[in-house]
């Protein structure tokens, strides 16, 4: 792909293939030699590191300490859960040689730590002090997806958090798993501008292993449901078959409750479908890396140093008020080149200083989200800057939300259920019985599955969209990623 002739489709007329080149022509990542593995760029990976640094700080306030564990897995410490074996055996990389000998029993290549993890837990604890036991790991994980991928959102290998953590009670657990999800929707909401349906999974769709699985999901803007995070009660089913058990103040030996927890790089792909729009990217501005990107403008000689001078007076105040700013010096390139390609980047705000900016005593302002140029007084320039800042963050949340509004469809019977979900997508809002044998037929005959049973009731509105006996719950549909 040639870099210069920016995104050659629609996002509204085939979304897929737009999304590979913004992933690609953004410069975020490249694709690597063996399929369903790419390569993330520094400018790709800068945003995972703002990610990052936003849910390490938020653990740590809590009490959470990282911690790493092998990649390879001994396929016996996988076994000992058997749902959870049973659920992942699909998707693992086995290991079975190293150099020309064969090694004897079998090494996963982590496709989660739940297992590795217990083992070394059921040695460390040993009494009600040494609970809680808070700990995250920072990694990448090996999952087999060699024949639908797409970058960010379904690869073989991808970057996460994964936290596990261990309670002396039930309710420590319980009240883990919602504070985590409550944090992961403010970082999903108020830093990436990305709105969420909260509550729980069915039976069917949980974590293997877990009693109930909590979940995050949001709609992107092709009708496809894209579950965001997910926190899990374990309760104890790995403390059991893993001995994890401690000695209480009772003097009585008991196994301990658990959780786990992670989001990956799929919030990547997610702000890109989400905020995107045919020219490329477009970043909300509390996770862009560059907030301001500052093109100075000067064709002749004679204008260059008092552009460098001013441009580099405006650069010591942004960054003075902790504005993140970069200044696109490169020679040979036109301004006009610059202009496209930061709005491919997404960079939320441009400002271009040129020879007329200074005799006026202006600087201009380009946003990203909207087509819209300002020309300000250089004296307000800065306070001008952070409320623009602002706007465009607040407004990337409510197109979402409004997206998301409108991808969500009432829906009575079956008939309805399968004419909106071929003609609109969307998540689908129905009544449910609480069988499995109508959320499994209604997987089969459409492909939707129940994303999100809400925390909240609400009311129900009818009978069971599929088997039309009482509704017992009101679920949110979807065909997803």
């Amino acid at each position: 792909m040639n870099k210069e002739i920016g995104i050659t489709v629609k996002k509204d007329q085939d979304f897929s293939e737009w999304y590979s080149q913004v992933v690609l022509k953004s410069e975020l990542i490249d694709y690597a030699s063996a399929k369903g593995f790419i390569i993330l760029r520094p400018y790709g990976y800068v945003i995972w590191d703002t990610i990052k640094e936003y849910v390490d700080k938020k653990i740590k306030e809590t009490g959470h300490q990282n911690a790493y564990f092998p990649a390879l897995i001994p396929e016996g410490l996988l076994k000992k859960e058997g749902d959870h074996f049973e659920g992942f055996i699909p998707e693992v990389f086995w290991v079975t040689q190293a150099g020309n000998r064969k090694v004897g029993e079998r090494l996963a290549l982590r496709p989660t730590s739940e297992t590795i993890a217990y083992d070394s837990y059921s040695k460390w604890i040993r009494s009600w002090r040494d609970l809680p036991l808070l700990l995250n790991f920072w990694n990448t994980v090996m999952r087999a997806e060699i024949k639908s991928t797409k970058p960010f959102i379904r690869n073989s290998e991808f970057l996460w958090q994964e936290g596990h953590t261990a309670h002396a009670t039930e309710e420590e657990a319980k009240k883990e798993v919602r504070n985590i999800l409550e944090m992961y929707k403010k970082l999903i909401e108020e830093e990436l501008a990305v709105p969420v349906l909260t509550g729980t999974k069915t039976e069917k769709e949980k974590f293997v292993g877990a009693i109930y699985t909590t979940t995050l999901e949001s709609i992107m803007p092709d009708g496809l449901a894209l579950q965001m995070g997910t926190s899990h009660n374990l309760g104890q089913n790995f403390s059991k078959p893993f001995e994890i058990k401690f000695l209480g103040n009772d003097k009585q030996e008991h196994f301990v409750w658990q959780t786990s927890w992670g989001v990956s790089w799929r919030l990547i792909g997610a702000i890109i479908m989400m905020h995107g729009d045919d020219k490329g990217l477009v970043l909300p501005p509390r996770i862009a890396s560059i907030q301001v990107v500052i093109i100075p403008i000067h064709y002749k000689e004679q204008d260059i140093i008092p552009v460098r001078k001013k441009v580099k007076e405006f650069v010591i105040k942004l960054k003075q008020n902790n504005i993140k700013v970069y200044v696109d010096d490169r020679k040979h390139y036109t301004p006009g080149w610059k202009f496209h390609d930061w709005e491919m980047k997404g960079v939320p705000l441009r400002v271009e200083i040129g020879p007329r900016d200074i005799r006026k005593e202006e600087i201009t302002l380009a946003r990203r989200d909207k087509e819209e140029k300002i020309s300000v007084n250089e004296n307000i320039a800065v306070d001008k800057v952070s409320i623009l800042l602002e706007e465009i963050q607040n407004n990337l949340f409510d197109n979402a939300k409004r997206l998301q509004n409108e991808f969500i469809t009432k829906i009575e019977d079956f008939v309805e259920f399968k004419k909106a979900i071929k003609n609109k997508g969307g998540f689908l809002r129905a009544n449910w019985c609480l069988e499995s044998k109508c959320e499994n037929e209604i997987k089969e005959e459409t492909g939707a599955d129940i994303r999100v049973i809400p925390f909240r009731n609400e009311d129900v509105f009818g009978p069971c969209v599929y088997c039309r006996k009482e509704g017992k719950k009101v679920v949110y549909f979807a065909k997803s990623y």
